[in-house]
């Protein structure tokens, strides 16, 4: 679970902000946005695939 703390002087837009970039590095937002919808188990295994051979090609 993520927690933001005010500093002193802080306006709630910048908490926002901070909330919103830990979020980012989290994968918060990336994680919600694909389980919104149902993926079927081949779609899952061909994009894992996918990314793994992305992976390996940039190791080179």
């Amino acid at each position: 679970m993520l927690k933001v703390k005010g500093r002193a002087g802080e306006s709630v837009q910048q908490m926002i902000r901070r909330f919103k970039k830990l979020c980012e590095k989290e994968g918060l937002i990336r994680d919600m946005k694909r389980l919104s919808y149902y993926e079927k188990p081949s779609e899952k295994n061909r994009r894992r695939m996918r990314k793994a051979q992305r992976n390996n090609s940039m190791g080179r």
